[in-house]
């Protein structure tokens, strides 16, 4: 199971990287995490994770922009590649599941070297969006309709800051590199969409993997071990308060997270827990803003789900694609109303009225707040709405099940040698 990230110190797509393997150990199936770490020392090391084998595969990354992601892509491709080779002969691995951008690609390489299958995950737009999140401005609600050179230049405006025109002629490498990834992706045996935002997209724009099977198989989450681990915790504050979880980003939405509690005119504390390239401004909205709004940083994960735990509401202002949001799963699990805007597969989570309260606008987010804060029987009928839903649909014991199913499947069909 090669992967980009894996706990301890992790976002979302690792600890879902980390349920899966959690759950396949569980049933009986033997398990090895591939970890190629960017900017680390040369050459490989082992580690455990809660009983889980992990192969770290240190190599040279470069901090320039541009420079850096061709040593973690075309750099780096042959020489993973390899290296799971070795483990898949020495190891008699049977399939090989390639968890995000850097590791799918050579995941598909090694294991059709010895003609076993190759699933892929996708979690957000890596294979049609050189950023992966099809975002081309720090304003425009929209998204970027496709990867033109136009557009290309639109979105490393944004990005480069004065410099900008030294990046344009970059854009070959990019759209070579995109054109890389969408052929590569396209040979594995099956692709698993998180979401059906995510399988949309790279349906419509996408058209190498249109001969490739295409399942939506959302991440997993261990919803009794979350709701038990919560259990054990205590209130980090005694009075209610509302909670951000996450990233501080353009395509987070953070942006907008003091005026949203601002035209809320939101009379509890807003706790900002997470970090990110959008901190310093956020906070210097903050210092001008009217409301208590603090923040706690990155904290380590018991720490984490107790503020998850706790909080009276969630407000999640993302604006970029959301893929499947681990913390509106976790949230949800754990029965804590949302207040979200209406992104990408927040959908399949946030059912508008019933789990929770979807909005188009920044302003729509405030006015949903609001009512949240206004309305104590709507937060506990949401918030219980919330926790069966995702106990229904995302629990780890059904989603694992599916990925094996998936599994037998493409083991049983032998077409891996023939792509």
């Amino acid at each position: 199971m090669p992967t980009d990230a894996f706990p301890p110190v992790c976002g979302g797509s690792g600890w879902s990287t980390y349920e899966l393997a959690r759950g396949l150990r569980q049933r009986g199936h033997r398990v090895i995490v591939v970890q190629p770490r960017p900017g680390e020392p040369e050459g490989s090391r082992e580690r455990e994770y809660e009983g889980i084998r992990v192969v770290e595969f240190g190599f040279a990354a470069p901090a320039l922009p541009y420079v850096r992601n061709y040593f973690k892509n075309e750099r780096l491709y042959p020489r993973l590649a390899d290296r799971l080779s070795e483990i898949i002969e020495r190891e008699g691995v049977e399939l090989v599941h390639g968890q995000h951008v850097l590791t799918s690609l050579p995941s598909i390489e090694a294991a059709h070297r010895h003609h076993i299958p190759a699933v892929c995950t996708v979690r957000d737009y890596w294979p049609v969006c050189y950023w992966s999140d099809l975002i081309y401005s720090r304003t425009s609600a929209s998204l970027c309709p496709e990867c033109s050179a136009g557009m290309m230049t639109r979105c490393i405006r944004p990005r480069g800051g004065a410099l900008w025109p030294l990046a344009l002629p970059m854009i070959p490498y990019m759209q070579l590199n995109l054109a890389r990834k969408r052929t590569g992706l396209a040979r594995a045996d099956a692709i698993v969409a998180v979401s059906s935002t995510i399988a949309a997209d790279l349906r419509a724009r996408a058209p190498e993997i249109a001969a490739t099977r295409l399942d939506i198989i959302p991440n997993p989450v261990d919803v009794t071990g979350l709701r038990a681990n919560a259990a054990a915790t205590t209130p980090p504050l005694p009075t209610p308060y509302a909670l951000y979880l996450g990233k501080l980003a353009p395509n987070k939405g953070t942006s907008h997270l003091v005026d949203v509690v601002e035209q809320a005119r939101l009379e509890w504390p807003l706790v900002i827990v997470g970090d990110g390239p959008d901190r310093a401004r956020i906070e210097a909205q903050a210092r001008q803003s009217r409301r208590d709004i603090r923040f706690v940083g990155w904290i380590d994960r018991p720490a984490t789900v107790a503020w998850l735990a706790h909080a009276s509401m969630l407000i999640f202002t993302s604006r970029g694609p959301e893929s499947l949001s681990r913390v509106l799963l976790e949230a949800s699990a754990l029965g804590v109303p949302i207040a979200a805007m209406n992104t990408g597969g927040t959908r399949d989570i946030v059912i508008h009225g019933e789990t929770g309260l979807l909005s188009a606008t920044p302003s729509g987010l405030a006015g949903d707040v609001r009512r949240l804060a206004d309305d104590e029987a709507l937060r506990r009928r949401l918030g219980s709405g919330a926790a069966q839903h995702v106990a229904a649909a995302f629990d780890s014991a059904a989603v694992v099940g599916r990925i094996e199913s998936l599994y037998s499947s493409v083991l049983s069909s032998g077409t891996s040698a023939n792509r």
